[in-house]
């Protein structure tokens, strides 16, 4: 998934179009170029424009969450489309929310918690067109970014809220220098290049999220991972959230999935359980462990199904080779184990309901197996033609999020599956 480089001010991140013209003559050598340069509002003025809109089109999703008859579906990094799905065979598109640097959102009651970079923004949602924050909880992820500094003051803190995009001609020698720092180059305030490195009430209702979230609830608390940490929140008062813990998870922690009173945490090495008994301070049970791939995961009681993916893409640190489901016995907390394993093309998300588990896997599609016995999974129906993300399963209806669009099928009879829906993406 694509992620928003964010900055201090003064730095500022470049995109260099490379060689739209070279002219290499015996005494003078030039490149042109595209820079990006940013335009910053304080986070006080960024915080105004966080409200309902009209709707927009999709264009570069990320993650799903389903509450009642709502679809929540982010585009990443700009906010998040309101679907209105009371007739899944006709999903209506009628509102956004505009929340810069989201990625991620939970819903309980009539509010929702979503990421704006490295805070979390709690919106009353009790009026689906008319969505209003009513309070934000400053850096409650600090490792998403680090534009808050030392700063306590949102009137201080400075913000990308879009770019400048102008072309520019330098000589080769420079060229050279930038081409060489491709991905990690950056340029100060006087436009010169410089490296960097880039930075109790009863239980309420709550929605559904997919098996990439970052984001859950359980038991009137909402659970967020980063890349390294887990955190807590009491949301018994839904309004005023309160942080009651964040604990050191390591390193590569991508996805957490709620089940009964446990949370399973999926990263690049590994599946962590953490027991949430006493919600506000999860206990570490157990662990099982893999080669470095990226992991969502999901579980039902005796097992955990894993799907183990690699990538050429470096910056989702999945290096490996395999790509694969693993189906793991947790009937030992403390000591989950492998009990088998089935080979895959690239698989991401997935869910299960009852025997039927359904699986997200990349170029080659949706893809629905037999689950009823897990030592021997098999497949009884593919939807090719897409390249599958995320699935959520609720009701009799499959929710996918694909490349090219938010499909929806009819999985009452599992033996005649039925496409209802599609709300097409419209590529930039």
């Amino acid at each position: 998934m694509k992620k928003l480089l964010l900055a201090t001010t003064g730095v500022i991140s470049i995109a260099l179009l490379l060689i739209c013209t070279t002219g290499c003559l015996k005494d003078s050598c030039s490149n042109n170029y595209k820079i990006s340069t940013p335009i910053y509002q304080s986070l006080t003025q960024l915080r105004a424009g966080i409200k309902s809109s009209a709707a927009q089109p999709l264009q570069n999703t990320g993650k799903i969450y389903v509450y009642g008859n709502y679809i929540f579906l982010n585009e990443v990094n700009r906010g998040i489309h309101v679907i209105d799905n009371s007739n899944p065979a006709a999903p209506r598109n009628f509102s956004f929310i505009n929340i810069p640097g989201n990625v991620d959102i939970a819903v309980q009651g009539n509010f929702m918690y979503a990421d704006c970079y490295s805070d979390i923004v709690v919106l009353d949602i009790s009026s689906a067109t008319n969505v209003q924050p009513v309070k934000f909880l400053n850096n409650a992820l600090p490792e998403n970014n680090s534009f808050w500094g030392t700063s306590t003051n949102p009137d201080s803190v400075q913000v990308i809220a879009g770019y400048h995009v102008r072309d520019t001609t330098v000589d080769c020698a420079t060229s050279d220098r930038w081409k060489n720092n491709m991905g990690n180059l950056m340029m100060d305030a006087g436009g010169r290049p410089s490296i960097a490195s880039a930075a109790s009430a009863s239980p309420v209702k709550s929605g559904q999220g997919g098996s990439m979230a970052r984001f859950t609830i359980a038991n009137n608390f909402m659970y967020g991972v980063t890349g390294s940490r887990l955190y807590a929140f009491n949301i018994a008062n839904a309004a005023e959230p309160q942080k009651t813990n964040s604990i050191n998870l390591g390193w590569g922690i991508e996805t957490i999935y709620p089940f009964q009173n446990k949370l399973f945490i999926g990263s690049t090495t590994g599946m962590f359980i953490y027991d949430i008994t006493n919600p506000s301070s999860p206990v570490a049970q157990g662990s099982f462990s893999h080669a470095k791939f990226c992991d969502p995961v999901i579980a039902d009681g005796q097992y955990a199904y894993v799907t183990l993916r690699s990538s050429t893409d470096a910056s989702l640190r999945c290096p490996g080779t395999n790509n694969e489901l693993n189906v793991v016995d947790i009937t030992n907390v403390f000591s989950p184990r492998l009990f088998k394993t089935y080979g895959m093309t690239n698989p991401h998300g997935l869910s299960k309901d009852g025997n039927t588990l359904f699986i997200c896997d990349g170029k080659d599609g949706f893809k629905v197996f037999d689950a009823t016995n897990p030592s021997n999974i098999f497949l009884t129906k593919t939807f090719s033609g897409m390249v599958a993300y995320d699935v959520i399963t609720l009701g009799g209806i499959a929710i996918v999020v694909a490349q090219d669009g938010l499909y929806q099928y009819d999985y009452t009879n599992t033996g005649n599956i039925k496409l209802l829906s599609k709300i097409t993406i419209e590529n930039k």
